[in-house]
């Protein structure tokens, strides 16, 4: 036997985990738009038809209602919910203006290709009060990319059609690759949304917008295809750290 012999165990090895990217950048947006003086809401992931589509004035006939683009649960009385206006649309049933919500969390839809998911994330805000302008949400829709991106990035507004907001645009960065991808939708809330919630539509007025997480942590890590988030590769997941 030698003379001096370590019987003590190897040490282990253990990597360190860290936040998923995507939540990361969630967390980032929320605390973002915290800043700018909204409030954090919650509503669940599994919704009703009203609060998903009818309060939101999107009609019986809209495609979006049928089968191949969403997911119905409990022989279609209820369904996972495509987006998290209905969170708004509770929030302003419980309070009254002038109020700024935000809620981020999971949506469902039918929809897998390099730049969709059947699931993915989103964060949604609306600002209710007097006099509230299309000015308005173009001032808050720069100061949200400039902040995320930086003020050399490129942008732009392209008319857009939303049941539940009118006007409507569509807002696309320009990614490093050269080509536009759309990273949120906007516009002014659609009279009919407040009326049913109870707000005077003569006397109130509102902007909301809907970030795509996804999109945004494409842009911001250089990420090509949506669905490398999701592939439990370590490898790609330890980037991020």
């Amino acid at each position: 036997m030698p003379e001096h012999m370590d019987i003590s165990p190897p040490e282990l090895i253990k990597d360190r985990g860290s936040l998923h990217p995507i939540n990361h950048m969630k967390d980032s947006i929320m605390d973002l738009l915290i800043s700018f003086g909204f409030e954090i809401v919650d509503g669940p992931e599994i919704e009703t038809e009203e609060f998903n589509f009818d309060m939101l004035n999107i009609k019986k006939s809209h495609p979006a209602r049928q089968m191949h683009d969403t997911f119905y649960v409990e022989n279609k009385l209820n369904l996972l919910r495509t987006h998290t206006s209905p969170v708004q649309i509770r929030g302003m049933l419980e309070k009254k203006p002038p109020l700024a919500f935000i809620s981020g969390g999971k949506v469902y839809r039918k929809d897998d290709d390099a730049t969709h998911l059947p699931m993915f994330h989103q964060v949604e805000g609306i600002y209710v009060d007097e006099n509230v302008s299309f000015a308005q949400l173009k001032d808050l829709i720069y100061k949200i990319i400039y902040s995320l991106f930086g003020e050399d990035v490129e942008l732009r507004f392209r008319p857009s059609y939303f049941p539940f907001t009118e006007p409507s645009a569509e807002v696309d960065i320009l990614s490093k690759e050269g080509k536009w991808l759309e990273i949120l939708g906007c516009g002014l809330v659609n009279p009919i949304v407040l009326e049913n919630c109870n707000i005077d539509s003569n006397k109130y007025s509102g902007l909301a917008f809907g970030l795509g997480i996804e999109r945004i942590a494409m842009l911001k890590h250089g990420v090509t295809d949506i669905r490398e988030f999701y592939k439990s590769n370590l490898d790609f997941l330890s980037q991020f750290k």
